[in-house]
């Protein structure tokens, strides 16, 4: 059964978190979720009601019967562009919904809009973003942010760190496990039978054979050694490369050598992706027992509530909905 047939009875519930009130999140929600080209599965969307029937009054758009609210807040003082503590309180609210939904069996796949760091952890939350939190709560051992576009696939060996924490943060075991996870999603959720894994240096030229630091000799390689030998049966036709040059590699997977690219920061492996693949590329979570998806962009609170009437650009958001629909139809064929 294909893929697009699978979409046509699905047996799943999708998640849908509104994100940060005050941002274009309620505002990206409407437009995608009744534009005609959305997914037409069962929705849960955990969110407010009062923002979106506001946002819904003011776009003349109504959401339909097949998304169900959770109306898990009720905000007193919403202003679009105006985040506030109430508002990263909500959004810590939303997530904490979904994932009792998901641990409950209720949903299979989420589809996160995007948080607001600064107000939720205004509001207690303990994490540096969504990918920290998910892995807490849904009990992951592991887990691998992957930005995945049309052309582009890139997994990151580290998130959210300065710079100047970053070689000290690489590790052996932590970078193969980062590529093992990278080679099991692209076999088992995006249909790559014999996947390409290139690994990004650190340094440039790659190191040069120690001239320009020595993390490639050090950690790099070693750990492109232990992820070929923890690949398991079913992954042991992918192929693991590298360290290769930073300036090159993004070149080289564009060019169709490569399935993916595991890079060892975020910025080596954000900006090729935004450069490239920047409205289309989705944010997902690898080693998460449900599918997560996420647009790889932020709140832009500059823009929120007077979008609506110019039309925002929804097509991250309606990939990062599209690819949690597929991945997760894949999974329920297996």
């Amino acid at each position: 059964m294909s893929t697009d047939e699978l979409l046509t009875q699905p047996t799943f519930t999708l998640g849908v978190t509104l994100g940060d009130p005050s941002g274009i999140g309620p505002e990206l929600v409407v437009h995608t979720l009744t534009d005609e080209r959305a997914p037409r599965v069962p929705i849960r969307l955990y969110g407010d009601r009062q923002v979106l029937d506001e946002v819904q009054l003011r776009l003349g758009k109504r959401l339909a019967a097949h998304v169900e609210l959770v109306p898990v807040s009720s905000l007193s003082s919403w202003q679009p562009g105006r985040p506030n503590a109430e508002g990263g309180a909500a959004q810590i609210a939303y997530l904490e919904a979904a994932v009792a939904d998901a641990r409950g069996g209720r949903i299979s796949a989420l589809c996160t809009a995007p948080i607001h760091k600064a107000s939720c952890l205004a509001a207690g939350f303990a994490f540096p973003g969504h990918t920290e939190f998910l892995r807490e709560r849904l009990g992951a051992e592991r887990v691998t942010m992957m930005f995945a576009g049309p052309r582009l696939r890139v997994s990151l060996a580290t998130i959210h760190l300065a710079l100047s924490a970053v070689p000290a943060a690489l590790t052996v075991e932590d970078l193969a496990g980062t590529i093992v996870q990278t080679a099991e999603a692209l076999q088992r959720d995006f249909g790559v039978a014999a996947p390409r894994i290139a690994v990004a240096g650190l340094n440039p030229h790659a190191g040069e054979a120690g001239h320009f630091g020595d993390e490639e000799l050090r950690i790099v390689t070693p750990a492109i050694a232990r992820a070929r030998q923890l690949l398991s049966p079913a992954t042991a036709t992918a192929t693991v490369t590298g360290p290769h040059v930073p300036d090159a590699v993004f070149r080289d997977h564009l060019d169709g050598r490569h399935d993916a690219v595991v890079a060892l920061y975020h910025d080596q492996g954000l900006i090729p992706v935004k450069l490239i693949d920047f409205e289309e590329a989705v944010n997902v979570t690898l080693g998460l027992p449900i599918v997560r998806t996420s647009p790889d962009h932020g709140v832009a609170h500059d823009i929120a509530g007077i979008a609506g009437s110019t039309g925002i650009r929804t097509t991250s958001f309606a990939a990062a909905l599209g690819l949690a629909v597929r991945l997760a139809s894949i999974r329920q064929s297996r």
